[in-house]
């Protein structure tokens, strides 16, 4: 066997320059590969982050602003509740017990407190919801706390609130899932 010729001076006659070492390549004039900010990337590489919104976080989205729309018919008829204890207890007889102008003026706080939490939950569903296309992971936290909140709120109001609850469940599974959770941490550039 045979080594090549270690001569110090140079490649032998008749053998490439550079034989052995790895090429240069030259640079592209086209700029880096879409895969990545000069990193190569290979063709036919599916990128490890969605590009499209994923269905499920398309159907949370809906369900949010569907939870607000039904907040705002509750904000209708909170406000029509109030218009009419606001009248009763401006028509009650000056003779009238005070328990019933007691009862009527506890009613008007409360009916005030449930519309300060339905404007709260109908800006804050709006708000998300309009931010999925572009939000980072703290819509995501924000969606997951807000559907945890209405499951929570929803149980005061049961009967009527059932739809409140099951919408908040599926906006929570679905924001929560896999699929939700590289849609939110994707790169934005």
């Amino acid at each position: 066997m045979s080594y090549p010729n270690q001569n110090p001076y140079g490649p032998p006659p008749g053998q490439q320059p550079g034989y052995g070492y790895p090429q240069q390549q030259p640079p592209s004039p086209y700029g880096p590969y879409p895969g990545g900010a000069g990193m190569p990337g290979m063709p036919g590489m599916q990128p490890q982050y969605p590009t499209v919104m994923p269905g499920g976080v398309k159907a949370a989205r809906i369900m949010m602003f569907v939870l607000a729309g039904l907040n705002v018919i509750g904000l209708v008829l909170a406000v029509m509740g109030l218009g009419g204890v606001s009248k009763a207890s401006h028509n009650a007889s000056p003779y009238a017990a005070q328990d019933d102008i007691m009862a009527m003026n506890i009613g008007k706080g409360l009916l005030i407190a449930v519309i300060v939490v339905i404007v709260v939950f109908t800006a804050l569903a709006i708000t998300l919801a309009a931010q999925f296309a572009n939000g980072g992971n703290g819509v995501r936290i924000g969606s997951i706390i807000f559907g945890v909140a209405t499951i929570i709120v929803s149980f005061f109001s049961f009967p009527i609130g059932l739809v409140h609850t099951v919408l908040g469940i599926l906006v929570l599974v679905f924001v929560s899932k896999d699929d939700g959770n590289a849609w939110f941490n994707r790169p934005r550039y």
